[in-house]
């Protein structure tokens, strides 16, 4: 109802007095029915309220001033609610009500007349005023004094009366309609801005301020989701309003409703709840996209702006100027998109009714399609596909990219050149995550395939890169990252020649290739961390001639298990002629017998005997080092290098009294050979492997003499990476093999002290010495004889002839029928007798190993750059002294050499090594290094001092907590922890020996009595004997 301004200043004026006369009675209450009475007498003009209901709860002094108030009109009742709210009167009455009357009061109130004389107040009220009122008394700052008690007081009332108004009366779907309302229209722009935005905020406030003691209603996830729910209820009304063709602006041009949304979309955005506003955003999008789809219509930009929810929703997006909030609710957009597994069409109709305005019209949201979400961000790929269609083609996915030219065009050759020129630096593959670089490759891949033969070879900079980044991404020790190599390979390859595409891995598909590359939105991080497998950390395998096997052929080399230590046995005697050819008769027999058929068949057929299999007959057998070391060297005699390498091993374990002297020759000529020369195509693996057990049984039977020539061919620039590698694979084996070696020796069975008398065994049995292995005695029953002659009727006694027998050993010099390799027989007693025990052989060779190998590692030398170049021969020699270092866990060894490792360790070039590989080696070795000392001579170096090695302690556990917080890398991430673990174990098996050595110490000392006077001390007889 309009009123002119000098009646709306009466109206004010009246309201005020009678604001007045209701403090004034609430100061001078003595009961609750007056404080209620006076409360009744102003609610009564501003609200329809029953007084009725009012009366019945107060007492009957009372009842008959409420029932006698007199209840205005309509007219005159809204007429003083709006004068009421829209002056001082409502600010006033409100501090009264919040800080006198809850807090001496309210307690008292019955709840029919709190309902409607004191909540009705807050909860029909103009809500944004209410609003306004409220929440600043959530966060009350004074600690001390009346006003502090007053908030503790009537602070959970005044969290119901918020709960009421906007959720249980939808407050805010009531804001944004106040906000469309005429009263708005003579305010200014910037002012209405303004006060929409301080609603806003206070509203996104609320379960911020109300955390201590808010309810589930009012937690922020179940708040926020009410509130979008009620929001979503304006955006379907602005979408009906919007199809009749009808825009509902103020003066200004601004549809206040619309920008209240926005702004409040804004701040619960940056409140980090935009996973629940986007949850409901995209579940209404999808109706409205699917609707459309229904329809048959051609997928095309005209017809997508007639679709009635486009005005709305790209202005909504508009009114957003949080540039972060955009960039937050469309991340989480393409990730429920995706989540949702809708189409290809779904995804581009919604994407594009969103944001289509936006990225004509702002730059900063072009820059977020084609720049971050490209170059810091991970989506799936699927995703990856929506960004290039909706910013780059800007075309739907139906429709064939094909623009000559044109703006799309120079969009995307901008795009790829951007792109491509970060995926091509080497410090990208060193330093960024694995989902960040299948991420970018595969948006390089994608785009590239778009592009044309004529685009490539037109550009200066697209080409270059890509071939620097394949390049780059071919040498890394990673199969994931080769892959990606391959994979890109392709792609570029399709594009230059469609007919020769070209394969670098075989398991990429003619037609298809995976972008995923078996990654999704997020890699777990949960890693067994205790799992300290070597495979798992250096999977990392180049076969002799310098082809990583990762790539082209798919070939990998499978690492078998240490060869099975047999029991030492010096009675054995080996005919090293005879080695290999254990099936020589059967051989014979079979050529006999085939020999026979032949004669039989050439009687008939008159066939030339078949000669093939006298082959075997005149190859010369092996026996001599000297003879395999020549054959080696024959590159050109296929058949005789293959032949040495498989009787190599086999004689180096014999341990011929020529080992020693052939030990260097024969190291230096299995190096130097080349598997993939000699061997058949498809067999490289098997001649590979029969060379490296062969130098790991040199290695383990003569050490010293292998690691002579070993160390002097590792840094030879005559030896080229893969035998590099080779080298220290080698040397890690046989230092497990020396680690886990097994000897036999007799049993020890210690014989009773004291001998016992049994009463179970009969005095008439034979006595049970005997020569060891001798069986029991067993009775053996007689032919016996009648004893009563006399009368032959009378039954027999007892047999009397009965006799005991055991089963004897076999003697000394008799000699069984049969093969033996013995030169005198053991009988199964007496292996029966022997125990089989570990012993650990490497500790004594350990300096041999390690030292050489780590002197002079950071020298560049001729064809040698660990620090460089060759950072997988650095990788794979840190984990060589990690091993090594395993392998002597506990010995007096370990404290000997972990100083020299560490400092090896600490230096800046090595654990802080661009290549992650590289790290993850320094890692594993610390970690070992950790696991090998014993934790007394940690405690030992605590006590006296030892600055040296616990600095280095105190290092490996700094730097494996930077590793965790800082390092890119997934796998150096979980190696970290498990690092940080073991030093936590080994720092309390320290503090334990410590313990326990202080304890033994206060044990021994004994206190003796004052007139001790140093005489000789008396030991009992009886403990002597």
């Amino acid at each position: 109802m309009e009123t002119s301004q000098l009646e709306k200043e009466l109206g004010l004026d009246e309201i005020l007095v009678k604001v007045e006369e209701v403090i004034s009675a609430i100061s001078q209450a003595k009961y609750v029915g007056h404080v209620i009475c006076a409360l009744h007498s102003i609610a009564l003009l501003v609200f329809p309220i029953d007084s009725s209901l009012v009366a019945a709860s107060v007492d009957p002094c009372c009842r008959d001033q409420i029932l006698r108030a007199e209840l205005p009109s309509s007219e005159k009742r809204d007429y003083w609610w709006q004068v009421f709210y829209g002056g001082p009167a409502f600010p006033v009455l409100a501090r009264v009500l919040l800080h006198d009357v809850a807090c001496n009061w309210l307690a008292c109130f019955p709840f029919t007349a709190r309902k409607h004389v004191y909540d009705i107040f807050f909860t029909s009220g103009i809500p944004t005023k209410v609003v306004h009122t409220l929440v600043p008394c959530l966060s009350y700052k004074n600690g001390t004094g009346p006003d502090a008690e007053v908030f503790l007081s009537n602070v959970e009332s005044c969290l119901r009366l918020l709960k009421v108004l906007l959720l249980e009366n939808n407050g805010v779907l009531q804001m944004a309609e106040e906000f469309d309302r005429c009263q708005w229209e003579s305010v200014p722009k910037k002012q209405l801005i303004a006060s929409i935005s301080r609603v806003a905020q206070l509203v996104a406030s609320i379960p911020d301020k109300a955390q201590p003691r808010a309810s589930y209603t009012l937690s922020a996830h179940n708040f926020f989701k009410r509130v979008i729910c009620q929001l979503l209820l304006v955006t379907e009304e602005r979408v009906f309003v919007s199809s009749d063709g009808r825009e509902i602006f103020n003066g200004d041009g601004l549809d206040c409703a619309l920008h209240f949304v926005g702004e409040l979309f804004a701040r619960i955005c940056r409140r980090g709840y935009v996973d629940v506003l986007m949850s409901e955003v995209t579940t209404q999008m999808l109706n409205y996209a699917r609707s459309f789809l229904s329809t048959s219509l051609p997928l095309v930009p005209d017809i997508l702006k007639s679709h009635p929810g486009y005005f709305f929703w790209s202005n909504l997006m508009g009114t957003v100027k949080d540039i972060y909030a955009v960039e937050k609710m469309l991340e989480h957009l393409l990730l429920q998109l995706a989540s949702e597994g809708v189409n290809e069409l779904e995804a581009y109709c919604i994407i594009w009714i969103l944001f289509h305005k936006l990225l004509k019209n702002q730059i900063s949201i072009r820059t977020l399609f084609t720049d971050r979400f490209l170059l810091w961000k991970v989506f799936p790929v699927c995703c990856l596909r929506w960004i290039f269609q909706f910013a780059i083609f800007e075309s739907p996915p139906n429709d064939e990219f094909h623009v000559e030219g044109g703006y799309q065009r120079q969009c995307l050759l901008d795009t790829v050149q951007r792109v491509v020129a970060v995926w091509s630096k080497r410090e990208f593959v060193q330093s960024y995550p694995l989902e960040q670089q299948a991420y970018m490759t595969a948006a390089v891949g994608l785009l590239v395939v778009k592009m044309s033969k004529e685009e490539l070879d037109g550009s200066k900079e697209v080409m270059p890169c890509i071939l620097q980044g394949i390049s780059c991404r071919l040498e890394n020790p990673s199969d994931i990252i080769r892959k990606m190599a391959s994979s890109i390979a392709l792609a570029f390859s399709k594009v230059i020649d469609p007919k020769n595409p070209l394969y670098l891995d075989d398991s990429l598909k003619e037609n298809t290739i995976d972008w995923e590359f078996g990654f999704t939105t997020s890699i777990s991080k949960d890693k067994a961390i205790n799992d300290m497998n070597v495979s798992a950390i250096m999977p990392l395998r180049i076969s002799s001639d310098g082809i990583n096997s990762g790539t082209g052929s798919k070939v990998k080399y499978k690492r078998e298990s240490l060869p099975e230590t047999k029991m030492i046995d010096p009675d054995e005697i080996v005919d090293p002629a005879t080695l290999g050819y254990e099936t020589g008769s059967d051989c014979t027999n079979d050529d006999n017998s085939s020999s026979e058929i032949s004669d039989v068949s050439s009687n008939t057929l008159l066939q030339p005997y078949d000669l093939s299999d006298d082959d075997s007959d005149l190859k010369r057998r092996l026996s001599h080092l000297v003879d395999v070391v020549g054959a080696l060297r024959k590159a050109d005699d296929v058949n005789g290098v293959d032949q040495a390498l498989d009787m190599t091993e086999k004689l180096v374990r014999a341990s011929p009294d020529e080992l020693k002297y052939m030990t260097g020759d024969l190291v230096r000529t299995l190096v130097q050979v080349r598997c993939s020369d000699i061997a058949v195509e498809g067999d490289e693996d098997s001649a590979e492997e029969k060379r490296q057990k062969a130098l790991v049984a040199l290695h383990v039977m003569c050490p010293l003499e292998s690691l002579e020539m070993t160390h002097k061919l590792f840094y030879s620039p005559n030896v080229d990476i893969s035998q590099r590698i080779m080298i220290l694979d080698i040397m890690s084996e046989a230092a497990q093999e020396l680690a886990e070696t097994k000897a036999v020796k007799p049993k020890y069975q210690q014989n009773p002290l004291i001998s016992v008398t049994s009463d179970s065994q009969p005095w008439f049995l034979p006595s049970s010495v005997g020569p060891p292995g001798a069986g029991l005695w067993k009775e053996v029953a007689g032919t016996g004889c009648q004893l009563n002659f006399l009368n032959p009727a009378i039954e027999n006694l007892s047999n009397w002839s009965t006799h005991y027998e055991r089963e004897l050993p076999s003697k000394v010099n008799h000699i069984k029928q049969g093969k033996t390799r013995r030169w005198s027989t053991r009988s199964w007693i007496f292996q029966k007798n022997l125990t089989e025990i570990s012993h650990n052989k490497f500790p004594i060779y350990a300096a041999a190993f390690m030292l050489p190998v780590m002197r002079g590692f950071d020298k560049k030398r001729h064809g040698v750059d660990l620090l460089g170049r060759d950072f997988l021969v650095l990788g794979k020699l840190i984990h060589m002294l990690g091993v090594c270092m395993k392998c002597i866990s506990l010995h007096p060894e370990a404290t000997a050499l972990a100083p020299a490792l560490l400092d090896m360790l600490r230096s800046r070039a090595v654990c802080q090594h661009p290549e992650a590989y590289v790290r993850k080696a320094v890692l594993l070795a610390a970690s070992s290094i950790l696991i090998a000392l014993p934790p007394s001579y940690v405690a030992s170096a605590l006590v006296e001092g030892d600055a040296e090695i616990l600095e280095g302690v105190e290092w490996v556990r700094n730097w494996a907590l930077h590793v965790v917080e800082s390092d890119p890398d997934k796998e150096c991430y979980s190696l970290g922890m498990a690092c940080l673990q073991i030093h936590n174990e080994m720092a309390l098996q320290a503090s334990r020996a410590l313990e326990l050595a202080n304890n033994t110490t206060l044990s021994k000392v004994i206190d003796l009595p004052s007139d001790f006077s140093g005489g000789n001390i008396k030991i009992p007889r009886s403990i002597v004997d």
